[in-house]
């Protein structure tokens, strides 16, 4: 009887961890969709002040300007070129 209930009670544990891990990953989730709309949608062009828009055929993340004035990336993408030279 004492060994069935330790069981029970590392399954209850473990589905109460699953949970807790679930719970995070989604918050996680919803903090970053809101940091990546806030910086697409404060970033202006700093010549033009046009808004910036995400380039969807480059291989890293960056934003830049849609009358070509420049592009923009974060330090990590920066670093992250950087290595790969």
């Amino acid at each position: 009887m004492g060994d069935e209930k330790d069981r029970l009670g590392d399954k209850l544990r473990d589905m109460e961890a699953g949970r807790e891990a679930e719970w995070a990953h989604k918050r996680d989730q919803e903090i970053l969709a809101k940091l990546k709309s806030k910086l697409s949608a404060d970033s202006k062009c700093p010549t033009c002040n046009q808004q910036l828009r995400e380039r969807p055929d480059s291989a890293v993340r960056m934003l830049a300007c849609p009358n070509g004035h420049g592009a923009w990336l974060d330090a990590e993408t920066m670093k992250q070129l950087l290595q790969k030279k």
